[in-house]
């Protein structure tokens, strides 16, 4: 027999189980969106003796509004009280205070702090407290500071027991001082009984005559929570003999006497007294190996000019008071020519926060005593020299407050050994920089084509504001290219390449320190539209091609010398060499007649004998074999001449002006004839003379030859020299045709 379920009772439970779950899901979504408060943390108590016990704690993160409620149980247990506050109270929001009488010094107590919201309450941690143990007393009241008549270096405080604190308990105090010009405390702890209610304590190991800066605080012993410190109060401690010098020295060059100045400075040595009280200075000096000329001088001032001699001195100072003498200061000055020893490799500065560290290496290990010496770089007076001496250390520090901002400052480090004083190391620093107050003056050279070079000056120092790290040089084009090179400190000059031929830029340089730059002049320049070294070498080739043709043409003419000298020098016909004077009759006319030419162009200007400049050496380039002329021509034509002369059947040839026939009687000048032939269809060419020389030559020849007769054409006999020297020859062509108006004019033109 089988067992057959019914489905009916797993339908009914499943859909209960659909009902329990559409009933509980609100509930989670609820229980899932509610923000409880955080748990209070970090509980802690304080029991102000006699006023209250407040209590603080962390309130965590609050997202609504939260009550606090703080529960004390009190008396070993046995009651309890509440403080309420809650998060609207900004300020007291996470603390709570309980008063008396509830609140005794003697007593356990516990605390627990319960925070609630609209969704619940959260309690924190139970804590557990002894009063006695988080008791925290009042502080002290100061009543006195005052120095012990007769002790030293002490002075004694006197002060009034708190009283909110424990009687029963000791109270231990802190009492802090330092001097009124300085920040650094010093601290003391001791412990007093609580019998008596003034207390005093010495403090002792102060400087002698300084004035202190006193404050106090206390706990009692049983708890860890210090009084706030009392009120401060000031007192001196009694004077003494002064406490001794710092002494130093700033050696000049020797004068002309050789004497050399130096002077002395001294100041209280560290340690002394702020308010020491000095009356004067004694200083004493002598040659280092003749003590019995020792010099004294006193003085109120804390430097002294002393003029000493070429050797070793030693130098005491002594400051002193109505109590007395400080400790001698002794310096040696070295020799004038004596060589100091060298030992400091490098010196480096550098700021550290509020400081000026000063950083140097020593290549010996022997020195451990160093001078460091500071003073403005444009105030070199010894007044305004400072120094410290260094022990058992290589590095010295400044206050920044303690340097002019913006100064440059000489640094110098000295080694110091007992009896001799090295060479120093040098540096400049500035306890704080600014950018300069001014830039550097500029201004262009050698611009070339593609080139330029920038030069500027240093700026003063007293208008740097600090070290000069870098000089930036901006150039712009006209055509708005800019560009820029930045140069180390060391470089006042730097040369622009690759610019453009022809073109204008603006040049600036900017001086930069370590807080920032300035600017220059502006100066504006034009590059060169050809550079000095292509005009050179465009000057180089033309020079350099005309001495290739020079020395061509010297080669060709030392090969060739007649044909250069044909060149350069033509020949010249020599008319003393001319065959004219062997010309006779026929023959003369007709070797004339092979010399016309064709000038139809100036016909009207051969016509007319129009005169011409000559050399002034005429007569003695016209050298011709007149002689033989003139006596040829007088046999032959003698009966002719004048017949053609004057207009004959036939045109002849005129040969001289010279040998001009004239009637017997007459002159040889009045036989001269100048005249202007007419003009014809044909010419013959004729020799022209100028009429200047002309008149020239006749005057010459009448000079020459006063006793010329009308009969000397006629006859044989010896030549005259001046006609034989003489080549003046005029033609004239005279037509057969001549009408008689122009013979008389030519007539009346000879006379």
């Amino acid at each position: 027999m089988s067992l057959q379920l019914s489905p009916q009772p797993s339908c009914v439970t499943l859909g209960a189980m659909q009902t329990w779950a559409l009933w509980t899901f609100p509930l989670l979504c609820k229980f899932s969106l509610a923000a409880l408060p955080a748990k209070p943390e970090n509980i802690s108590c304080v029991y102000y003796y006699r006023k209250n016990l407040t209590c603080t704690w962390s309130p965590g993160k609050e997202t609504s509004y939260t009550q606090y409620r703080v529960k004390r149980t009190y008396s070993y247990g046995n009651k309890s009280e509440n403080c309420t506050t809650n998060s609207s109270t900004s300020e007291n929001r996470a603390s709570c205070s309980f008063f008396p009488p509830t609140v005794t010094n003697v007593d356990n107590c516990t605390i627990e702090v319960e925070a609630q919201n609209a969704d619940g309450v959260i309690k924190s941690d139970m804590t557990y407290w002894n009063l006695d143990a988080i008791a925290k007393t009042e502080p002290p009241g100061i009543l006195s500071v005052k120095p012990v008549l007769g002790i030293k270096r002490m002075v004694q405080i006197k002060w009034k027991r708190p009283e909110l604190a424990p009687a029963s308990s000791n109270l231990k105090y802190t009492l802090r001082y330092r001097t009124v010009n300085s920040t650094r405390w010093m601290e003391v702890n001791f412990t007093d009984d609580c019998s008596n209610t003034d207390q005093t304590y010495n403090l002792t190991g102060l400087q002698a005559f300084t004035e202190y800066v006193i404050a106090l605080r206390c706990v009692a012993e049983e708890s860890s929570f210090w009084s706030a410190w009392s009120q401060e109060e000031m007192g001196t401690s009694e004077e003494e003999a002064p406490y001794g010098l710092d002494v130093w020295r700033i050696l000049r060059p020797a004068e002309a006497d050789g004497r050399r100045p130096v002077w002395l400075l001294w100041k209280n040595a560290r340690g002394a007294p702020v308010l020491e009280n000095t009356l004067g200075y004694n200083i004493r000096y002598f040659p280092e190996n003749n003590t019995n000329l020792t010099e004294a001088v006193n003085t109120t001032n804390r430097q002294l000019e002393l003029h000493l001699g070429g050797e070793t001195y030693l130098v005491s100072v002594i400051s002193y008071n109505s109590l007395g003498e400080s400790p001698v200061a002794t310096l040696r000055i070295p020799a004038l020519h004596e060589k100091s020893f060298r030992c400091i490799e490098v010196v480096q500065a550098r700021l550290a926060e509020d400081q000026l560290v000063v950083e140097w290496q020593s290549s010996d290990p022997k020195v451990d005593t160093w001078m460091v010496e500071w003073f403005p770089d444009l105030d070199s007076e010894p007044s305004a020299y400072s120094w410290e001496s260094v022990s058992q250390a290589r590095n010295w520090t400044i206050q920044q407050d303690k340097l002019k901002p913006f100064w440059c400052y000489n640094i110098s480090v000295y080694p110091v050994l007992p009896d001799q004083v090295g060479e120093p190391y040098s540096i400049q620093a500035y306890a704080k920089e600014g950018f300069p107050k001014e830039g550097p003056v500029t201004k262009v050279e050698d611009i070339g084509v593609q080139t330029v070079t920038i030069t500027w000056k240093e700026i003063p120092k007293n208008q740097r504001n600090g070290i000069i790290s870098n000089y930036t040089i901006f150039c712009q084009a006209e055509d708005g290219k800019e560009f820029s090179k930045t140069v180390n400190s060391s470089m006042l000059q730097y040369s622009l390449e690759s610019l453009t031929r022809k073109t204008s830029y603006t040049v600036q340089v900017m001086a930069s320190t370590s807080a920032g730059g300035a600017n220059g002049t502006t100066i504006k320049f034009k590059t060169l539209s050809i550079s000095v070294f292509e005009m050179f070498l465009i000057t180089s080739l033309t020079g350099g091609g005309l001495l290739i043709l020079i020395i061509l043409t010297v080669a060709y003419g030392l090969k060739k010398p007649n044909k250069l000298t044909h060149l350069c020098w033509p020949n010249v016909p020599n008319p003393a060499e001319s065959s004219i004077a062997t010309w006779r009759g026929d023959d003369f006319k007709d070797k004339l007649n092979l010399k016309e030419f064709d000038d139809s162009v100036n016909l009207e200007e051969d016509r007319i004998l129009k005169p011409y400049s000559t050399p002034s050496d005429l007569i003695d380039k016209l050298v011709v074999n007149f002689e033989n002329f003139l006596e040829d021509v007088s046999i032959e034509e003698t009966g002719k001449s004048q017949e053609n002369i004057l207009g004959g059947e036939k045109n002849e040839y005129m040969t001289s002006p010279y040998r001009t026939e004239y009637a017997p009687g007459k002159s040889f000048e009045e036989s001269l004839v100048s005249t202007e032939i007419p003009p014809r269809k044909s010419q013959h060419p004729c020799l022209r003379m100028p009429e200047g020389t002309y008149s020239e030559a006749k005057e010459q020849l009448l000079f020459s030859s006063p006793s010329l007769g009308p009969d000397y054409f006629g006859e044989e006999g010896a030549p005259n020299p001046y006609l034989k020297n003489s080549v003046t020859t005029r033609e004239f062509l005279v037509s057969e045709r001549l009408p008689e108006h122009t013979k008389r004019s030519l007539n009346a033109t000879v006379a």
